[in-house]
Order: C-alpha cells, then sequence, then structure tokens
C-alpha cells in the first residue's frame, strides 16, 4: 500500500499454493483491502493486473463462479464507511505487486508481513514515484 506520494505505508506476501491466477489477485484485493481497513485508510484505490478478476468484482451478480465466496467477502468490504475504487493496471505499471507476488511463491504457506527494507522493493517504489514504468536493469 502507497500513499497519494508514492510512499510506501505497508506491503505483505502470501502463499497461497496452488491456485489459477484470477484466486490470487481476487485473495490479494481482498487482504490488502481488509489491511487497508484495519490501519485506518479511508480513501483507496485497488489496482489489479487481472482484468478477470476487476470484472468479476464489478460485476452485480456471480454465485456460481468458483471464486464466489472470495468475491462475497471482497463486497463485504465495500459496505464499509470508505471510497474504494477497483481498476485494471498492466502488471507492468506495478512492478511492486509484482514483487511481492512473485516474493510469495518462495515463503512458506500462509501470510507474510513485508519489511519496506526489502532493497528490490525499495527500488521499484523509487522507480515508480518516479513516474518511469520500466525499472533499471538487474531489478526485473
Amino acid at each position: 500500500m502507497r500513499d497519494h506520494t508514492g510512499r510506501c505505508l505497508a506491503a505483505y506476501a502470501i502463499n497461497l499454493g496452488s491456485c489459477s491466477i484470477t484466486c490470487a489477485e481476487l485473495r490479494g484485493a481482498v487482504e490488502g483491502l481488509q489491511l487497508a481497513w484495519d490501519t485506518g485508510f479511508r480513501c483507496i484505490r485497488v489496482e489489479l493486473d487481472s482484468l478477470c478478476a476487476v470484472q468479476l468484482l464489478r460485476s452485480l451478480d456471480s454465485p456460481d463462479h468458483q471464486q464466489a465466496a472470495i468475491i462475497q467477502r471482497f463486497r463485504e468490504l465495500l459496505t464499509h464507511q470508505w471510497e474504494v475504487v477497483v481498476s485494471h493496471i498492466f502488471r507492468e505499471g506495478n512492478k511492486c505487486a509484482n514483487h511481492l507476488a512473485s516474493r510469495g511463491h518462495l515463503l512458506p504457506l500462509g501470510y507474510h508481513p513485508n519489511s519496506y527494507s526489502d532493497p528490490i522493493l525499495c527500488n521499484f517504489i523509487m522507480y515508480n514515484c518516479q513516474g518511469l514504468s520500466e525499472t533499471p536493469f538487474g531489478f526485473e
């Protein structure tokens, strides 16, 4: 999570084991939204690089979808008193989230808060704050 200036406020990685990309995006969105609420943020932009996940979250009804429970949990979180905007972003547009998602595969199963001192994450944050979409060599 970053503020309007790009400063990192919180970070986490999750190892979900074997699941679909859509499931991973939805779970990440729910965990991030819960963390944002618990931390006290009340104006949130959720950016997902899975267009399918964005469409599922925006659809009016998806009770038969295999991810219906996680979609329902996301919608329950939206009922809190806050402003949440869900949008699609290309994966290249947020190297920070992509790095944390990749890192999750290397961790034990479950949720892992991440220190802001991860040197690769810090470089991605700095690069994103500069408005650059590509990262310097060595930080892919």
